[in-house]
């Protein structure tokens, strides 16, 4: 990938639309738009009308092109975008024309790669540019708008720069010594060690808020005909499970998708859990009790019109086991004969056939994910993966760091641990981050991004 070229692209998506942006950028970007255009007097940050023309210079479509110049614009670079109307036909005519001039055809996420190559941005606002393209609720792009305007860089910076005071500390008490520079004391080294772990650590554990990208799974689970695929029907707000009053009727799972206060939710209606099913039913059920040990969230639905059952008992005690769960005491509006047992559990009383309740269930839901409303608190949580296990890397490094401090290991080899612990920091703000991580990084951008 040679940077100094100068790269097209289509940034608009496949298909036909009343637009089409064709992007270029480079130190050729005017020049090679204007063997494209008719005549136009280049002004930064001004949209300009023109006429792409055809190789025989005839007009093929209006056009406004507008002229961004390094370094204000989005690569850092001269930037010429060109809207079309949304014909593929125009569009890839217009990338031709631009490769015929000398543009070479932009490289998954190159726009953005120059951009970071070129300090615009740092590489969590360049990764938080591909959220916020593949989001798919509001609360999600709110989030990757958050972290490409530069939260999580935010949170990172006074971060590094105690860890680079406690180095330079270090460095200084082994470089000048023979001056009888005062080192350190290990109380002083813990003094400044200490608030490094504590934020590494607790922007790593934010990373169980890493849901706001990839969403969650909730398994609704229960016995036949407590309402299991009436409240599955409720929760999406559509009639996408079969409902009737025979035992039985789901016998295998079935899912869609959803949001929850913005979260992407996966929902598994799963198959009648009772004793005594036939053989096509008792795969169903197989599938059932798989389905809540693979979900982040199993919903166990009991019937609170009724008295609970041996069965209903038995769920709730395996859904426990699994993990995260939350009950919810459907029939509320037949009366309430069973919800003693369990209201301790985290119940919920809902109505699938009423919608009563339904607010309530999807609130506790949101607080079985992120206790406190912390999704809404927390404004640089980590939604990387890559990130997360950085982060991990870089604490158990100043753990050790700590250890070493405590053994009053020599500080030449307390160093060798903070330098450890300071790559990965580096390797999420890009600082030292390879060519492979980049190039693995950018390939899952769109062309044209």
């Amino acid at each position: 990938m040679n940077l100094s070229d100068t790269i097209v692209a289509i940034s608009t998506p496949p298909g036909r639309g009343g637009l089409g942006v064709v992007r270029l950028s480079g130190a050729a970007a005017r020049t090679i738009a204007d063997q494209m255009l008719t005549p136009v007097a280049w002004h930064s940050w001004r949209a300009h009308t023109a006429e792409l023309l055809d190789r025989e210079n005839r007009a093929i479509d209006q056009v406004v092109a507008t002229f961004f110049e390094a370094p204000r614009s989005y690569t850092a670079e001269d930037v010429v975008e060109i809207s079309c109307h949304g014909s593929p036909v125009v569009l890839r005519h217009a990338v031709e024309r631009a490769l015929e001039a000398g543009a070479r055809l932009a490289e998954p996420g190159e726009f953005t790669l120059r951009a970071f190559l070129h300090g615009r941005i740092d590489l969590p606002q360049a990764e938080a540019v591909r959220d916020l393209i593949e989001a798919t609720t509001l609360y999600q792009a709110r989030v990757a708008a958050r972290q490409a305007g530069g939260s999580v860089s935010r949170r990172i910076a006074p971060l590094k720069q105690q860890f680079l005071d406690l180095v330079a500390l270090l460095e200084a008490g082994i470089d000048f010594a023979e001056d009888d520079l005062a080192v350190a004391s290990a109380a002083e080294i813990l003094r400044r060690l200490d608030p490094i772990l504590e934020g590494v650590r607790h922007l790593a554990a934010s990373f169980q808020y890493g849901l706001v990208r990839s969403g969650l799974t909730l398994a609704i689970a229960g016995r036949p005909n407590v309402g299991k695929s009436s409240l599955f029907n409720r929760l999406l707000e559509q009639d996408r499970a079969i409902v009737t009053d025979l035992p039985g009727t789901t016998r295998d799972l079935v899912s869609e998708h959803s949001s929850i206060g913005g979260i992407p939710v996966k929902l598994y209606d799963t198959a009648g859990i009772r004793e005594g099913a036939g053989l096509v039913e008792s795969l169903g059920i197989e599938r059932s009790y798989q389905a809540m040990a693979d979900a982040d969230l199993t919903l166990v639905v009991v019937d609170i019109s009724q008295p609970l059952e041996a069965q209903d008992h038995a769920l709730i005690a395996r859904a426990q086991s699994q993990g995260r769960h939350l009950i919810a005491g459907n029939k509320c509006d037949l009366g309430d004969a069973g919800s003693r047992p369990v209201a301790g559990f985290g119940l919920v009383k809902v109505s699938a056939l009423t919608g009563e309740g339904i607010p309530w269930l999807r609130e506790a839901i949101l607080q079985s994910v992120a206790p406190g409303g912390a999704l809404e608190q927390e404004t640089g949580f980590i939604t990387s993966l890559r990130h997360e296990q950085l982060l991990r890397e870089s604490a158990s490094y100043l753990e050790k760091a700590r250890a070493a401090v405590e053994a009053a290991i020599p500080h030449e080899m307390l160093l060798l641990d903070l330098y450890a612990a300071l790559r990965p920091i580096d390797a999420i703000t890009g600082a030292t981050t390879a060519d492979d991580i980049l190039n693995r990084i950018f390939s899952t951008f769109c062309i044209g991004k």
